[in-house]
């Protein structure tokens, strides 16, 4: 599954284009490298996104192969770090 519709199936980001717009601009590392929108996630990567208040680092426990409700998205990753910048 590409990483921008990861992104938007687990509902770390709000709508696919965001996602898309998000890896185009380098915010967002799939282990430690650069991911581009169409770059595939697997199980057991790790997802490294800078947001404009904070750097979440995720793991993916699970790839969905169809559309999935509010609350089965959430066991798709795994939070393991956020850090929040100071203003």
């Amino acid at each position: 599954m590409r990483i921008d519709l990861f992104l938007k199936q687990s509902r770390i980001v709000k709508r696919r284009t965001l996602a898309k717009q998000m890896c185009d601009d380098g915010f967002v590392f799939l282990n430690d490298i650069k991911a581009k929108a169409q770059t595939n996630v697997k199980v057991n990567d790790v997802i490294t996104i800078y947001f404009p208040s904070k750097k979440a680092v995720y793991k993916v426990l699970a790839v969905p192969e169809k559309v999935l409700n509010k609350s089965q998205s959430a066991f798709l990753y795994d939070i393991l770090s956020e850090e929040f910048y100071e203003k």
